[in-house]
């Protein structure tokens, strides 16, 4: 057990949930109504906006698998970095004026936007099942992120007594979700990015202090995984993978319902566009976080025979506590291991309240009970917030890992396949609702049987072309294709029925 590091990893988690039970009184309102509980009364500025999209996008399993690819995989791990570059354009142009239409007409989620655009529920109903479907094995990964660390500190069992440590975080962060709703992971979003900060600066100067500069890393690391491999014969080989990865990750990422409860969180156009700007030194230290594999590697943690438990049961997932853990003293990891445990916290918690707001907006008003006040609808979200966590920890804890990293799989490739409805149909006055439902089933049926085709092992399938082969991110093959689908019904369906009319802001 490591003593230190678990004192000042509990005191930082105990500080954390007092903020957030707190949070409730942070500017104050009527938590009855969903979009007070679900979207902080739309209220939150440029500064507050900025921490909660960076403590929702950049998560604990962001922190642990980002440089565990590099560790493994090596330069391929570095997509993470040009995709956060490419999404800040798209939330420049298009989420201001998306923001502009749900608070106009009183949209708490990217369903409540489909309704109002098509007028067609069972259209509405799939975007939010695949919202909900999408960010369950999310959520669990997060508890990966925790429960790496926790056993990094020392804590270890079996059976119940090993997933105690979880069991405890999940009832703090559905107590405090419950009472503050989306004021608790926006105020505890300050602390965790300031504490990931902390970390990432300081790894990123003391470990190549440690090998006199960065040049040593990079030669202890092989020449194969410093770069992408050429492309031989007639094949993009994995340049097309590393762009294809990079494009559709980009594309997908604000289609999840945590990344749009954030967004509508915001006061106004202007504190998201301000945002599209300022996000970019995330994707700075991002960086820095993927090269925490290349010195995990020049470490050699994983021959080291201390370390030897964790890396047989969490792979390559313990590259970077193993690297703290060898460099850092025991009260700095308990600092470090703190941050991404928050960093599991926060995203966990917008999360679950996203898919809540779907839930109770979508399903339970839309479907069950249409006649329902604001109170009862912002009580079945609070309820439903709670359903959502408890799934992700019976999922992390009954499921393996390994299931839990092939649901996350389906989970981006399905999630792009509601874009065509969220984003295209903020423009184009030709999109027919039904045809977009059919699209979305294609799109979603093409995909799933590209990643069957691997065994869900594998997020890639290579296309052949006039004679080249592309192999690329399925994810972007079966938005092809639903898009190809839904455009070309679009057009036959039109003499038959009406357009429906393009929103105005």
């Amino acid at each position: 057990m490591n003593w230190p590091a678990l004192i000042v990893f509990i005191a930082l988690f105990v500080f954390v949930t007092g903020l957030g039970f707190w949070a409730a009184r942070w500017r104050a309102g009527d938590l009855t109504q969903l979009h007070e509980w679900g979207l902080g009364g739309r209220r939150f500025g440029t500064f507050v906006t900025w921490f909660l999209l960076g403590g929702d996008l950049y998560t604990a399993y962001t922190f642990i698998a980002v440089p565990a690819l590099v560790y493994g995989a090596g330069a391929l791990g570095f997509f993470a970095v040009p995709y956060t570059i490419l999404i800040y354009p798209l939330l420049y142009m298009v989420f201001p004026r998306l923001w502009s239409l749900a608070h106009k007409h009183g949209y708490v989620t990217s369903s409540d936007v489909v309704l109002g655009r098509y007028g067609n529920k069972w259209l509405a109903l799939a975007v939010g099942i695949t919202g909900i479907v999408a960010t369950m094995p999310y959520i669990a990964l997060q508890l990966v992120g925790m429960q790496v660390v926790i056993g990094a500190m020392g804590v270890s069992g079996e059976g119940i007594v090993g997933d105690l440590p979880l069991i405890i975080a999940f009832i703090i962060l559905a107590a405090f979700t419950y009472t503050s709703g989306l004021r608790a992971p926006a105020m505890i979003a300050v602390v965790k990015d300031m504490l990931i900060y902390l970390v990432v600066i300081a790894v990123s100067i003391v470990v190549p202090l440690h090998f006199g500069g960065f040049g040593p890393i990079f030669a202890a690391v092989p020449a194969a995984k410093l770069t992408l491999a050429a492309p031989v014969g007639d094949t993009y080989g994995a340049y097309s993978t590393y762009a294809t990865l990079a494009l559709g990750s980009a594309l997908a990422l604000f289609l999840y319902p945590h990344s749009l409860t954030a967004i509508l969180s915001s006061a106004n156009p202007g504190a998201i566009r301000r945002n599209a700007a300022l996000l970019p030194a995330y994707s700075l230290v991002l960086g820095f976080l993927a090269l925490l594999g290349f010195m995990a590697f020049a470490l050699h943690v994983g021959s080291a025979p201390e370390f030897a438990a964790g890396f047989k049961q969490y792979g390559n997932n313990f590259a970077v506590p193993a690297l703290i853990l060898s460099v850092f003293p025991g009260w700095f990891a308990g600092l470090a291991f703190a941050a991404i445990a928050i960093g599991a916290l926060v995203p966990s918690a917008i999360m679950s309240i996203a898919c809540a707001n779907i839930v109770s907006r979508t399903i339970y008003r839309g479907f069950l009970s249409p006649d329902a006040t604001n109170a009862q609808e912002s009580a079945v979200a609070k309820v439903s917030s709670l359903v959502v966590k408890l799934g992700a920890l019976v999922f992390i804890i009954f499921v393996p890992v390994p299931y839990a990293l092939q649901f996350q799989l389906l989970g981006g490739l399905w999630m792009i396949q509601v874009l065509p409805s969220v984003i295209l149909g903020l423009y184009l006055r030709m999109l027919n609702g039904w045809a977009l439902l059919i699209g979305w089933a294609v799109g979603t049926g093409v995909g799933t049987w590209m990643a069957s085709t691997t065994s869900f092992k594998a997020a890639v399938f290579t296309v052949s072309l006039v004679g080249v082969s592309y192999p690329s991110y399925i994810a972007i093959w079966a938005l092809l294709a639903n898009i190809v689908v839904s455009v070309v019904l679009s057009v036959l369906l039109k003499p038959f029925v009406a357009p429906a009319p393009v929103l105005a802001e």
